[in-house]
């Protein structure tokens, strides 16, 4: 294949990974253009690039996932080629085909090899043509699988034969299950990917998730990269990946590694990509798919092995030969990623779209962090919402562990719900510790992780806060580096007796057992670098040891703790301590405005809610209908998911108030029952 200059590339994604894609350009020295759909324009990939181009308004189907108004993007501002990312058309065969037909280079792999392993019905079939291993399977349509309901090995796994992401995954542990989790599988890969056509595997228990990174020029040369352990999963989606893989033998690791490695070689693949594989107890593997794109997790293997992926996609889009032999690569360390997503954990991970206040990064050596995000913006429902990743690297999986718990702790993302303190939890389980993980670890864990979350707010001392939070509030022009000439008289009758209450992300907290605590303070002695006070018969000093213009450290009663502390938009304060955030307010100053409120409107037994704002997409009752409890009364859909609101007792539909296709808020009562 001869070699092609690219002087100019467009990125046709947004977020963070077109962010990682632009900070490579700008290494390279190669022009880049940013699209974007009206809800993006200030976005920060856009802010990054060399140019920005208008994709206008609508959905995806309109902006991100519009093939023919890419290309003329494209072809309009004169770039080279066009680097997908992931996700949106990067595993689409016919925008790769588009792009060739218009002289452009795709930064991937050609339109056959899309289309074989987009196929997991036909990738699993070339994988027993050529003696990769597979577990069980069976194909055919809703009605053909349903009929042999009796006869399955349960439990079993139906999967999207286009799906990707967890879309369209049901696991099934009976007979009584299957029409009703074939139905909704087949219907969202109709609306995620354009068929809805599925298949069913055998379903092994406690597997492990490994994937093996590789790369593959035009010249015949194939590498790997070596692999990611991605177990920790919830809704099939990973939240936390690493590499090595802790559950590996060396044996194991080279076998499953060049496993990988023959199957595109088998397959001629070229460019970036990702196989899959499910590894059982015995350590067994069966090849599960491959993602013909690079991956979310890329940045775990960039941290051990030092390669740019995206600088090779580029290098081997041009027609050049890789720039690495399988030799030549050189693992170091162990490395983590956490996926940092604006969830709710307590509420089976519901999208939490809101609008983000503040947003601050850790800073420390062997972490890495890929956003979109750098100024306060609004976390959108109309895309997935994950917000960062934070990748930390180490020399051992346990120094990799202990500088991921710092950066989480000192990771600050105000908005309604983020999964932060869900993933301290995992970090700090004895089990993930200990490397007893698989893909059901975090629905084994559930109760026990929320537990934990409470039980890290719980064993914080509000008084800590209180006491930090006067150290700031006082001192505040100090640590935000500005004047402090008059730092007494702006102190005045302050540093005499006061009250503050304590609120915690909206609720009252509660303290010796009583709600609404109100802490007596007692100020003894302030200064810009020091405090001395009682609170509630306690004495407290705080102590500055490091002012950094954000994240301050300071010694607290002999203990040193990273702070950051922030003014709310209704005057109150956000402490943050220990990767929580804590909302607190001085009495002693006037302030008419509402406590903190995280707008959760629950449902009660009689009126029915969406947990977020979204879209209705089926509607499965009418009114004067007899539901018994656990009926799924409609199913809202935001941020790519499906919600099932489902009734908690039995009882009659006295109305229904939506439709399907309606766009719906959490104030928006959706049906109501009656006994």
């Amino acid at each position: 294949m001869p070699s092609k200059k690219i002087h100019k590339i467009l990125v046709a994604n947004r977020g963070e990974i077109a962010v990682r894609i632009i900070s490579t350009l700008k290494k390279l020295s190669i022009s880049s253009v940013a699209v974007y759909a009206d809800n993006d324009v200030d976005s920060m990939h856009c802010r990054l690039a060399d140019e920005a181009r208008p994709l206008g308004g609508g959905g995806l189907k309109d902006t991100y996932l519009n093939i023919q108004k890419i290309i003329d993007v494209a072809l309009d501002a004169g770039v080279d080629a066009i680097h997908p990312g992931y996700g949106f058309l990067s595993e689409d065969a016919d925008f790769v085909e588009a792009c060739e037909a218009n002289n452009l280079i795709f930064i991937g792999p050609d339109a056959e090899s899309m289309r074989l392993m987009g196929d997991k019905i036909r990738a699993r079939q070339f994988a027993i043509e050529n003696d990769i291993p597979v577990v069980w399977g069976l194909v055919g349509s809703v009605e053909e699988i349903e009929a042999q309901a009796a006869a399955l090995p349960y439990p079993v796994l139906i999967k999207a034969s286009a799906g990707g992401g967890g879309k369209g995954m049901h696991i099934v542990e009976d007979a009584s299950q299957i029409r009703l989790s074939l139905e909704q599988a087949s219907r969202e890969a109709e609306r995620y990917f354009g068929n809805g056509q599925i298949f069913i595997e055998q379903y092994i228990r406690n597997p492990r998730h490994i994937e093996v990174q590789i790369l593959a020029d035009h010249h015949g040369n194939v590498i790997h990269l070596y692999e990611r352990e991605c177990s920790v999963q919830r809704r099939y989606q990973k939240i936390i990946e690493e590499s090595p893989s802790p559950s590996l033998s060396e044996e194991r690791r080279q076998a499953i590694c060049q496993t990988a490695v023959d199957i595109c070689k088998k397959m001629n693949y070229n460019n970036a990509g990702t196989v899959e594989f499910i590894v059982d107890e015995n350590q067994n593997f069966y090849f599960l798919e491959m993602n013909t794109r690079i991956q979310v997790e890329h940045p775990v293997t960039e941290q051990r092995t030092g390669i740019d992926i995206v600088e090779e996609q580029i290098r081997i889009a041009r027609g050049k030969v890789m720039g690495y032999t399988q030799d030549s690569i050189v693992a170091n360390g162990h490395a983590i990623e956490c996926r940092i997503y604006a969830e709710d954990p307590e509420n089976n991970f519901m999208p939490a779209p809101a609008q983000l206040t503040l947003y601050h990064e850790p800073k420390m050596r062997g972490v890495r962090i890929d956003s979109s995000i750098n100024r306060p913006t609004v976390i959108s429902d109309s895309y997935d919402p994950m917000i960062s990743k934070l990748i930390c690297h180490g020399k051992t999986r346990e120094s990799a562990i202990e500088i991921t718990r710092n950066a989480l702790k000192d990771y600050i993302v105000q908005t309604y719900k983020t999964n932060i303190p869900y993933l301290q939890s995992i970090i700090n389980n004895e089990d993930f510790i200990n490397n007893k993980i698989d893909t059901s670890y975090c629905e084994k864990h559930q109760q026990e992780l929320i537990e934990s979350m409470h039980s890290m707010r719980n064993e914080i001392k509000k008084e800590d806060v209180v006491a930090l939070f006067l150290f700031y509030d006082f001192n505040k022009l100090y640590l935000e580096n500005k004047d402090i000439s008059n730092v007494w008289e702006r102190i005045g009758y302050w540093r005499y007796n006061m009250n503050i209450t304590v609120s915690v992300e909206g609720q009252q907290s509660t303290v010796n057992g009583q709600q609404s605590a109100v802490f007596n303070v007692n100020i003894e002695k302030i200064s810009p670098k020091s405090l001395k006070c009682n609170i509630n018969g306690h004495d407290y000093e705080v102590l500055l040891t490091q002012n950094g213009g954000g994240i301050n450290k300071v010694m607290i009663n002999g203990m040193t703790e990273s702070i950051f502390v922030s003014e709310t938009s209704d005057n109150k304060y956000c402490v943050h301590l220990m990767g929580l955030d804590f909302i607190c307010r001085r009495n002693d100053e006037l302030n008419d405005s509402r406590d903190y409120s995280c707008n959760d409107v629950k449902n009660n037994d009689m009126e029915y809610h969406s947990p977020m704002p979204g879209k209705v997409i089926k509607v499965n009752v009418k009114e004067g209908d007899d539901v018994k409890e656990g009926d799924v009364l409609c199913v809202v859909e935001a941020m790519k998911m499906e919600n099932n609101i489902k009734a908690m007792t039995s009882a009659k539909v006295a109305k229904v108030f939506v439709n399907e296709g309606d766009k719906v808020d959490v104030k928006n009562i959706l049906i109501e029952l009656s006994i």
